[in-house]
């Protein structure tokens, strides 16, 4: 079920349906739309509100987060300028749906913006699943992720993000101060059910430190 309001970006929302859960935002890689990680949310959050907004860029039809120049040289000036339209939609969904701070939870283009997300404005998001994520901006800016969680799930075999280049992505976000979760799955650049086990555990780690402790009476 979508209860999506008009915002600034296309997008689906589905409302929690277990309270203390933490929302996620839900980031599709290029080609797909604010439907493609609807089932994966439902999967590795059951219970979460989730909010998936569609790209706003086209390349060759197909709606990405932010231009690129050549496969894997991207457009810094444009991201900078799309992770900003990003984390203003993320401060209207929040509003308008009565959300707090959601993690994102993004694959390839989607965990890209996510992570340049991170960066370049850290009060937007709660944390982040990084799903074959590569390094945003080759100067990253100053930024301070203390205490934020991020899982980067990297694969073994990805023949579109080299291994170098995914350790210096969790090496930044560390160097900021986020609590960085890498593994490298015997993967490719698609996903497989080893990414749903990691993220739904991770997710739920993150549930149950957030989750209220009880007290009981002396």
């Amino acid at each position: 079920m979508s209860n999506a309001k008009t915002l600034s970006f296309v997008h689906r929302f589905e409302p929690a349906t277990e309270t203390g859960r933490p929302p996620l935002l839900l980031l599709h890689g290029t080609g797909g739309d604010e439907a493609d990680l609807i089932p994966l949310g439902r999967a590795a959050a059951p219970g979460s509100a989730l909010v998936s907004p569609r790209g706003q860029v086209l390349e060759n039809g197909m709606p990405r987060f932010f231009r690129r120049l050549a496969e894997g040289v991207f457009d810094e000036a444009d991201i900078r300028r799309r992770a900003d339209d990003l984390a203003d939609f993320v401060e209207e969904a929040r509003a308008a749906y009565g959300l707090a701070a959601p993690i994102a939870l993004g694959f390839s283009n989607g965990a890209n913006i996510a992570a340049a997300t991170l960066l370049l404005r850290p009060e937007a998001l709660a944390g982040a699943v990084l799903l074959r994520a590569m390094v945003p901006l080759s100067t990253p800016p100053v930024a301070d992720l203390a205490g934020k969680p991020v899982l980067l799930l990297s694969g073994m075999v990805d023949s579109i993000v080299p291994a170098e280049n995914a350790s210096r992505l969790a090496g930044q976000l560390r160097d900021a101060g986020a609590d960085v979760e890498h593994a490298v799955l015997p993967a490719g650049h698609g996903l497989s059910q080893v990414d749903l086990t990691r993220v739904a555990g991770w997710v739920q780690r993150q549930w149950t430190l957030a989750a209220p402790r009880s007290v009981s009476a002396a």
